[in-house]
């Protein structure tokens, strides 16, 4: 019995022996396999570079420079929208297990939230001593008389309005006169408001340019004037605001991004707030631009956006059918931005955008 026992023993230690020897050869082959692959961090080299330059593009946007079809002013008008490429980039990185290309991100997430973090959240604010509303109404508005109530609505104490045409004018007068008993309108900008208006004068932010422009008689001009500067005596003294409707911005194969006439307005109108007297300045209008933009750094040198200090999100306000940028601005200086927000669609293709203020 005994040796048989050993017998059966012997032969139950060299098969667990056989079966040790074969699961470790399989251990060893699948090493070698895994070893064979490319490792999570060798992957997505693409992705990988693809997020730093992203990353790269945002946090050095001011040294794109303008001198070939203004690229800089045209990344800078939409720089908030490079973000939509981080969630993109990190699907693909997650489809193609890349530790690189997720580490890599880091950088474009960071400089983003640094730059429009704080859009975000909501800033607003009860209350107000003032309300301020901006509108481009369009030449091409089928119903100024519906804009006319939609405005009226809003409730704003001042109201400006942009690109009225002389045909426009007289339907936006009426409609607008019961609720706003003081007006000024040069050109194809004006000015309602509740409260009294003074020193209504033209801004010349020069939509004549070269030496003919001098030639023209300042009635010539004034039918096609597009900045305008008045006083609103407010509870709290004078107000000094400012109406202007800059040159368009626009996007060919030839030119780029052309801006020369905006650029050139938005310079004569920061040179206009720049000499101002009055220590508190309101600018509201249609620059055709974001206050990203180089362009406009004349301006905002000097003043504060409302709906970065006050408002909730972005603001967009063009086109009005899907808001891509917000070209609409209301600009302060010497008042406190409460509240900023972005009215319903009228008519127009822009949205009118409106702000609280307060001294």
């Amino acid at each position: 019995m005994t040796q048989v026992d050993t017998a059966e023993t012997g032969q139950g230690g060299a098969g667990r022996r056989d079966l040790g020897s074969g699961a470790w050869s399989a251990s060893i082959r699948r090493a070698i396999r895994r070893g064979s692959r490319p490792e999570p961090w060798k992957r997505g080299p693409v992705l990988a570079a693809s997020a730093l330059l992203l990353g790269l593009l945002m946090l050095l946007h001011a040294e794109i420079p303008n001198r070939v079809g203004n690229l800089g002013s045209l990344v800078e008008t939409f720089l908030p929208w490079f973000g939509v490429f981080v969630p993109v980039l990190l699907a693909g990185a997650l489809w193609r297990r890349s530790a690189s290309a997720v580490a890599a991100l880091l950088l474009p997430v960071t400089v983003w939230l640094h730059l429009f973090g704080g859009m975000l959240s909501d800033k607003s604010h009860a209350g107000g001593d003032l309300t301020v509303a901006s509108h481009n109404v369009s030449a091409d508005n089928p119903d100024p008389a519906g804009t006319a109530r939609d405005l009226v609505a809003s409730g704003a104490d001042v109201l400006a309005l942009e690109e009225i045409t002389p045909q426009a004018r007289g339907v936006y007068e009426k409609g607008l006169a019961k609720a706003y008993p003081y007006h000024t309108v040069l050109g194809t900008v004006g000015l309602w408001s509740k409260l009294p208006l003074s020193d209504s004068r033209p801004v010349d932010i020069g939509m004549d340019y070269g030496p003919l422009g001098a030639t023209k008689p300042a009635a010539v001009k004034l039918a096609y004037n597009r900045g305008l500067r008045t006083t609103v005596a407010t509870h709290h003294g004078p107000l000094a605001v400012y109406v202007a409707h800059l040159g368009s911005a626009r996007v060919n194969p030839r030119a780029g991004f052309a801006t020369d006439a905006r650029d050139r307005n938005a310079q004569l109108l920061g040179r206009a707030v720049a000499a101002e007297k009055s220590k508190r300045v309101v600018v509201l209008g249609d620059l055709n631009g974001t206050t990203d933009d180089r362009a406009f750094a004349g301006l905002t040198a000097r003043l504060r956006s409302a709906q970065e200090v006050a408002g909730d999100g972005f603001g967009f306000s063009w086109p009005a059918a899907f808001p891509v940028a917000r070209i609409d601005q209301i600009l302060v200086r010497g008042v406190q931005p409460v509240s900023s927000w972005v009215l319903p669609a009228t008519g127009s293709d822009h949205l009118p955008v409106a702000a609280g203020i307060s001294w």
